[in-house]
């Protein structure tokens, strides 16, 4: 395994959308690992990484082919999910005393940016050291969201092949924002079935309770003698999509998964106050059945812009939105 060189970085046609828009593929490679980014919703379409007899196998779930992504909107596949990641209660929240009025798309409420959100945006690309840095522009206006949105999402592998996402934006008005990553990882291989039973750690020691609707309650939940406490190893079930609130000054990862069959280990470190677990369990075998991956989206919290007692998502004009999520990968 090199680990001393820089990462080989090349790109390719991926496909053409309906409107003409040209999609490309950039392909990542380094310390053993290889990535595949699509300028298509920001879309971490593969992730291959060596099991403990040094064989590679993908472990993100993924699609072959544009059209797939353009069919299987839903699940988010890899997407990079903005300008509002998870839900926004009442599809509305009030920022400087306005209110402002999101695209409902889950009921009565906001998810994931809306009908199209960065996911379902073509984000313009260039080469930096080690990877490829994405970007584009949200308009005053776009889903409901105040403010002019430049944003920037930098995809690179360090020396030991390990993935960072590196989120900034910046804003002429007022307006929320939080940017997530949605790969589902199955470690013992995408095509391999469910991803239930390996063994899960987080370091969080309370959740935000959710209603019926998927929206946090306001409460903080302990996990002590709940189903939530994942601060020892344990396999997961079935049956969560819950945002885990990260101990802070954790030092090192805030979340480890591990595959007893592959000897994979994925590692989770982050900027973000939160983790939502969802276990994919509304899979319905088109193209992946239920549990088929796990998902570990770093984030601010589901509703934040109506929680004033959540960690703030509000940016103003002269800030900038900084976030990084490091996903490393080893074998035991």
């Amino acid at each position: 395994m090199d680990t001393g060189s820089s990462a080989v970085i090349r790109a390719d046609e991926f496909g053409t959308l309906a409107d003409g828009a040209v999609v490309h593929r950039w392909t990542l490679e380094r310390g053993g690992t290889r990535v595949r980014v699509l300028t298509y919703g920001g879309i971490v379409q593969s992730v291959e990484v060596p099991g403990r007899n040094g064989a590679r196998a993908g472990v993100a779930l993924g699609l072959p082919d544009l059209a797939g992504y353009e069919t299987f909107t839903g699940p988010y596949f890899g997407a990079l999910v903005g300008r509002y990641a998870n839900r926004i209660g009442g599809a509305c929240f009030k920022l400087d005393g306005r209110t402002h009025r999101v695209t409902r798309n889950e009921g009565r409420n906001h998810v994931h940016g809306g009908a199209r959100g960065f996911d379902k945006r073509v984000w313009e690309a260039r080469e930096v050291a080690d990877g490829v840095r994405l970007s584009l522009v949200s308009e005053d206006g776009e889903e409901g969201f105040p403010g002019r949105l430049t944003v920037s999402a930098t995809y690179t592998l360090d020396e030991g092949g390990a993935l960072r996402i590196a989120y900034r934006a910046t804003t002429d008005a007022p307006t929320v924002v939080n940017l997530t990553n949605h790969t589902y990882w199955n470690l013992t291989g995408a095509d391999s079935g469910s991803a239930l039973g390996q063994v899960l750690r987080i370091a969080a020691g309370r959740i935000t309770p959710a209603d019926a609707e998927s929206l946090p309650t306001g409460e903080f939940l302990p996990v002590d003698g709940t189903r939530f406490d994942f601060r020892e190893p344990r396999p997961v079930g079935p049956d969560y999509d819950h945002n885990f609130v990260l101990d802070e000054a954790v030092a090192g990862p805030v979340a480890e998964l591990y595959d007893a069959r592959s000897g994979r280990v994925l590692t989770v470190s982050t900027t973000e106050p939160g983790m939502q677990l969802y276990t994919a369990d509304h899979f319905d075998g088109r193209p992946f059945g239920p549990g088929g991956g796990i998902a570990l989206e770093t984030q601010h919290f589901p509703d934040s812009p109506n929680r004033p007692e959540f960690p703030s998502t509000v940016l103003r004009p002269g800030e900038e939105y900084i976030s990084s999520t490091v996903y490393g990968f080893s074998v035991r």
